[in-house]
């Protein structure tokens, strides 16, 4: 004898059948029965998988380049102070030419003009590199944070006058983008007197 089931699609590769319907005795059970053909299941399994892998794939590669660029970031703002601490430590070395006060060095003599000059290009050597590896005009607050240190380090030293006087020829040669930056940084400051 023959039970009557209704059918009920839910989706191209699986049915549902509820009873109401014809349905062989010995298969029926009681409430919702699926039947499913296995290489309709494959195939649902396997289109589900592609449309759930591949936004997962995207947004995976997506994190790990902003993992990396983030690492790599790091990496330069970490070289760069250490080269930063290099160069105070050359100060330290060099306490004759007072470089630790905001005041000129006045009545240099020619060996301690030239250790001074050879300073101060050091110096912006590694601000021009600061700036062309951190500077941006659109940055994240990351990014903004650790150029906003290098800034202040700028600033720091464009207040010092004989920084200042000496930076035409410091800046001979360097990244024009760079070489105006610096100036309009030595410019506000000697403005605002600060």
């Amino acid at each position: 004898m023959l039970k009557r089931v209704h059918k009920l699609t839910i989706h191209p590769y699986c049915f549902f059948v509820k009873q109401g319907q014809p349905f062989p005795e010995s298969e029926a059970r009681t409430g919702w029965v699926s039947i499913v053909d296995p290489y309709q299941l494959a195939a649902f399994i396997n289109d589900v998988v592609t449309a759930c892998a591949l936004p997962a794939a995207i947004l995976s590669f997506w994190v790990q380049r902003n993992n990396e660029r983030e690492n790599k970031e790091r990496v330069i703002y970490e070289s760069l102070s250490s080269s930063y601490d290099e160069f105070l430590r050359l100060v330290l070395q060099n306490p004759d030419l007072k470089l630790w006060t905001k005041e000129a060095s006045r009545e240099l003599s020619d060996e301690q003009e030239e250790r001074l000059i050879v300073l101060f290009r050091l110096l912006a050597s590694l601000f021009e590199r600061a700036y062309l590896l951190t500077y941006s005009e659109q940055m994240t607050m990351a990014q903004a944070r650790r150029w906003g240190s290098w800034d202040n380090h700028m600033r720091q030293w464009c207040r010092r006058e004989d920084f200042r006087i000496r930076l035409p020829r410091l800046l001979r040669g360097d990244d024009p983008n760079f070489v105006a930056h610096l100036e309009r940084l030595a410019d506000e400051v000697l403005r605002d007197g600060s």
